[in-house]
């Protein structure tokens, strides 16, 4: 008798600790969206991963203008397709803030900040090296010239040989036999799911972004379709790749123009395709006039304040 009521008080306690479990909607990276449009709202159970829910979008890009503007921007501070990549991603998702959002337990958040996700290569000219991501947050009012310098002095301490955070992790968890090391992922995601995982593993994580942009132009590569990934909660990817000569048909007859090929996954549950849409206009304004959307070349009249990144 005694052990039956142990056990019943054990089950009550744990369908007790599952109730306030499920009522938690606090967050320490976003704010709970309230009011949402039944459809939306249903999107969370019918799709609940974000693969079964990912979109793809196609886009080529005049490049010619970006190609000028990075050759003179060189000249006075670091500068490339991937900076210049990562300052279109962040100037859309400031402009359309309906982006900067993610799906998690069945519930749609609002981003508290935009975060930025790249990948690049370990050692600069090692075809072998491996890849490294670098998360980074970017502030209102960051101007590009600052942008590209914070964006270096990332690269150059994933360049270092320091053990980064992602390092020491990668280290522990690897270490752990694979049933330890299963049944910790599975955790990790149980503890988000229910939004009590800490917010250190949170912070530092480069999966718990606004958006993952990769440039596999610098590799030589065209750009691929990629899928979202189920960990953390990123829930768009930009993908670049390099920039072609192409025949574009203008005024009844093809010309050859530099074209830059970008590829868009993103998770349909974040919001339609339509602001999707919107939002990839964005990036391409900005990538087609950096002049005017980038600027710091020592013209502040190209500034551009809708972008958050002032000249």
């Amino acid at each position: 008798m005694a052990s039956l009521s142990i056990l019943a008080l054990i089950a009550f306690s744990a369908f007790s600790a599952w109730i306030v479990l499920s009522m938690k909607t606090s967050r320490a990276d976003g704010r709970l969206i309230k009011n949402l449009h039944q459809y939306r709202t249903m999107m969370g159970y019918i799709m609940p991963s974000r693969n079964e829910s990912i979109v793809y979008f196609d886009v080529w890009i005049d490049a010619e203008r970006l190609e000028t503007y990075v050759a003179e921007a060189q000249k006075l501070f670091p500068c490339d397709i991937t900076h210049c990549c990562i300052a279109a991603a962040y100037t859309t998702l400031s402009k359309h803030p309906t982006m900067n959002r993610f799906s998690i337990g069945h519930r749609l958040y609002d981003r508290n900040d935009v975060y930025i996700t790249f990948s690049m290569k370990r050692a600069r000219l090692d075809a072998k090296a491996k890849l490294a991501t670098v998360k980074m947050k970017i502030d209102p009012g960051t101007t590009f010239r600052a942008l590209c310098e914070n964006i270096d002095g990332q690269i150059n301490v994933e360049r270092s040989g320091e053990k980064t955070y992602q390092d020491k992790e990668f280290n522990l968890l690897t270490a752990l036999p694979r049933p330890l090391l299963k049944a910790g992922i599975r955790t990790l995601k149980l503890l988000d799911y229910y939004n009590v995982l800490p917010n250190s593993f949170i912070e530092k994580d480069p999966l718990y972004t606004s958006m993952f942009v990769a440039n596999l132009g610098s590799l030589g590569m065209k750009a691929g379709y990629h899928h979202l990934y189920e960990w953390g909660n990123c829930p768009q990817f930009m993908m670049a790749g390099r920039i072609e000569t192409r025949p574009v048909w203008e005024d009844g007859q093809f010309v050859p123009r530099r074209q830059l090929q970008v590829r868009y996954s993103y998770d349909e549950r974040v919001d339609d395709g339509l602001n999707a849409g919107y939002a990839i206009e964005t990036v391409n304004e900005v990538l087609l006039d950096p002049y005017k959307y980038l600027g710091c070349l020592g013209d502040k009249s190209t500034a551009a304040p809708i972008s958050g990144i002032a000249a």
